[in-house]
């Protein structure tokens, strides 16, 4: 039976033959916003992903091909990437952001994993690995997790003596953030809690399958449960919003709630399932994907047509709907459609 797939017609749309525009004004392409290496390495994920699932997909072929020719664009000498490109196609910044940084490394980490055409993954292992030179670059807490995210795609794919040891240094520092910020009732990596949060502990846990490091998803897995006490609520997810966050002490957040959260759990289960076995993470990751399909704070339905509200305040949704909220929804559901997917071949 094959598997029910979330359209990309909306990529479709907000895509062309240089990347993905930024945003929209409801489901039309705002241009003048341009495009972000942010965006097109979340989507480079998602293109690789629907052919995994349908390998004869033309379109999501072209798209592929064309957000890895983007990022080979946009990466400098140094291998560090340009983040910002206006819709005449002129760079506009000297350097990218250092999350855009480390996106990059995780959309070629992954496509060097799964992309389908061996010229494909060649070539974005070139791109990689030309951008291993800038981790020590990196610095941040999210834009290292982005890294360890393609490092362990790369690791998995083609172990390598040098990737492993990247996630190990890399896995270290975040160790040692979980260490000096947790107490007795907050096991977190800072004083705040803020965007994309799910990403952190995943980035522990892939690290800690990719090099049997059992250390790594051992705190992948605290912090991801203190998490999950914190975003659900009555079994519903309620990620935290981005009007003030959540600081250590302090009240949470409940709005402005973001797409990117719910794809950001639904891959931290997926992941603790895969280091564990244990199936309530898969519930846990359904419960997040639920989110975009109205089982949220608001009752609202965050998807349509093919693309996704960029937010969700008190009362009602943004009706934009730019690249990065339909990224998440795409990613989530296929995602999970490739868990499916695996599962059942295993039965068969």
């Amino acid at each position: 039976m094959p598997l029910a797939l979330r359209s990309l017609d909306h990529l479709i749309t907000l895509s062309d033959d240089v990347g993905v525009i930024q945003h929209a004004l409801e489901n039309v392409p705002n241009r003048s916003t341009g495009y972000c290496t942010d965006d097109v390495a979340r989507a480079l994920i998602v293109a690789i992903a629907r052919l995994r699932a349908v390998p004869k997909d033309a379109q999501a072929h072209r798209l592929a091909a064309t957000f890895l020719a983007f990022l080979h664009d946009a990466q400098l000498p140094d291998g560090r990437f340009h983040n910002f490109m206006s819709y005449d196609r002129r760079w506009l910044d000297k350097i990218g952001t250092k999350d855009s940084n480390g996106r990059a490394l995780w959309g070629l980490g992954y496509a060097m994993r799964y992309a389908p055409d061996p010229a494909w993954r060649r070539t974005a292992k070139q791109i990689f690995e030309h951008g291993l030179y800038a981790l020590e670059w990196l610095k941040y807490p999210h834009a290292e997790a982005y890294a360890m995210l393609g490092l362990a795609h790369a690791q998995t794919s083609s172990a390598q003596p040098a990737y492993a040891a990247a996630l190990r240094v890399l896995g270290g520092r975040s160790l040692g953030r979980l260490a000096a910020a947790s107490n007795a009732n907050w096991t977190w990596f800072d004083d705040i809690m803020t965007y994309d949060v799910a990403r952190l502990p995943e980035a522990l846990l892939r690290a800690g399958v990719a090099t049997e490091e059992r250390t790594f998803v051992e705190a992948g897995l605290l912090a991801l449960e203190f998490y999950e006490g914190v975003a659900f609520e009555r079994g519903i997810f309620v990620p935290i919003g981005n009007a003030g966050w959540f600081r250590r002490g302090g009240e949470r957040a409940r709005y402005d709630q973001q797409p990117l959260e719910a794809a950001a759990m639904v891959d931290a289960e997926l992941a603790a399932l895969e280091a564990t076995g244990h199936g309530k993470h898969q519930e846990v990751a359904q419960a997040a994907m639920a989110w975009y399909e109205g089982t949220n704070s608001e009752g609202i339905v965050m998807e349509h047509d093919g693309g996704c509200y960029d937010g969700l305040s008190a009362g009602h949704a943004n009706h934009n709907m730019g690249a990065e909220s339909t990224l998440a929804l795409l990613s989530a559901s296929y995602a999970l459609a490739l868990r499916r997917k695996s599962r059942i071949a295993v039965a068969r």
